[in-house]
Parts: structure tokens; sequence; C-alpha cells
């Protein structure tokens, strides 16, 4: 990447999958491209068995069918080599920070591996397009690099197309950052303060605080102290397991410090 300098792999990824949400929906194909600060590139393509049927609606946007998967692997079966590919690297992707990252984060808790994007930086081409250029992938391969995107909707072709775009993009902004930690405050404005992939619980300060529903804005301290019986419910229900963990702990009477943001991130755990 000409424009940028790596210390370490950012793997440029894209996701095709039954739907949009990412505790119900499953992912049909990956693509990833890693690209090494020595210039070296890799890539890891798989299509997956979702092991439910992909919708008539997902299969008309990306073009995969059932049959097209039948004898694909299921997840778990590749999750451990796709988790240490992924493994100390940072990200890039075009919508990358609201979908293909929450939703890999939950196949992994699936298989029961722990993966998170949380310390990692990450360029969202989307965040950056929509900041100068509201509009699609295909548009922006359009605007910034002058082609169509004949591919659009495969995993793989996504991916290309997104490298052209960010490459297109650092051409046409002389002011966009060239340091990489730069664009992850960019493209990840909305997730400094997250305490959880899904964005469910927040920081305020040092205090934890709810970012849904009606108790929105209420910290867990006060909730656990006044109100434990919606900490109660909330353990009923179908939040991620990070939330449930903190949630019995504030229960307990034990709540979280927030931490520094470490000057070089760390990668995914193994």
């Amino acid at each position: 990447m000409k424009h940028l300098k790596l210390n370490r792999p950012l793997v440029v990824l894209d996701l095709e999958t039954t739907g949009i949400n990412p505790r119900y929906d499953r992912m049909v194909e990956i693509a990833a491209l890693k690209l090494h600060p020595d210039g070296r590139r890799e890539s890891w393509i798989k299509r997956i068995n979702p092991q439910r049927a992909i919708p008539a609606g997902a299969t008309a946007i990306h073009g995969i069918t059932d049959a097209d998967v039948a004898a694909a692997p299921i997840f778990p079966e590749i999750a451990f080599d796709l988790h240490r590919f992924l493994s100390n690297c940072d990200f890039a992707g075009f919508g990358i920070v609201k979908f293909d990252l929450p939703m890999l984060t939950e196949e992994f808790r699936r298989a029961d591996l722990t993966f998170t994007a949380l310390g990692c930086a990450v360029i969202d081409a989307q965040r950056i397009f929509h900041m100068r250029e509201p509009r699609t992938l295909t548009a922006a391969l359009r605007l910034y690099c002058g082609k169509e995107h004949a591919g659009a909707h495969g995993a793989e072709a996504d991916v290309m197309a997104t490298l052209d775009v960010i490459e297109g993009q650092f051409e046409r902004y002389n002011d966009l950052p060239r340091d990489l930690a730069e664009l992850d405050g960019l493209c990840q404005q909305r997730q400094d303060d997250s305490v959880d992939p899904a964005g469910k619980l927040r920081w305020r300060g040092d205090e934890v605080i709810l970012n849904f529903g009606q108790k929105s804005g209420i910290t867990l301290r006060a909730l656990a102290a006044n109100e434990p019986n919606y900490l109660k419910w909330m353990l009923q229900k179908d939040f991620a397991p990070e939330v449930k963990e903190l949630i019995r702990e504030a229960m307990a009477g034990r709540f979280p410090k927030r931490p520094t943001r470490p000057a070089a991130p760390a990668g995914p755990e193994e």
C-alpha cells in the first residue's frame, strides 16, 4: 500500500452472509487479503455452509445459493485457521465497523474462540466515502478509480474493489491522514467509548452506561443499586456473553475500570 506505512499486517476483508443481524445470521463467504509491511500479500478465501437456508433476498445480492455452499465447511471447521490468519493484524473494509467485524466476532464466539477488533486500528472506506461522497462501493469505485465493479457482492471482488477505493481516496484527498492511528481515529469515532463490540454498553467518563432502550444513559452502578430487577431481566435476554458477564459483575458489586488505549494496538487474542 503505497500511501500508508504499515507497522504490522493490514487485513482487507469482506463477508457475504445470510442477512445483516450478527446475532442471528451466518457467513456464507469470506475473502481476506493480508498486506504485510514488507509488501507481501496473502489471501484467505472460503465459502462456508451456514447450516441454514440462504434467503432469496440475500442470494439476490451476492449470488450465492444453498447449492453453492452445500459441500462447503461449516464455520467451526475453518475457525481456527481463520483466527490464526487474522491474529495480530489491523483491519480495513467497506462498512467493516458496523457489519463485518461484529459478524466475525459473533461467528468466532459461537465457535468458542475469542476475537475482538477493539484495540486494533480500523480503516473503513465506507466512512471516509460517506464523509466525502455518500454512495455505495460500486459508485466509490467509479468515482475514485474510474472503473465499473463487475463482480459486485462477490467477497473477493469486493475486497479488491475496497483496496482500490482506499488507494483512490488517498490520491484524491491530500488532507487524508497517512498515519494508520489517525485513520483509525477517523474511522472509529463512534466506537471510542464502546465497552462491547455491539455498543450496548458505553463508557461515560469512568462509568459504564447502558446505550439502548428505556434505561439508556443510566450507569451500571445506579442500576445495580436501584433497579437490580432490570439487570436480572437483561441476563434472561439475548445479549452477548461479554455484556452478561459485566451485568453479573455489577450485581455482585464489582464494576469495570476504564482501560487506557494502548500506544501500539494489540491484535485479536489467540
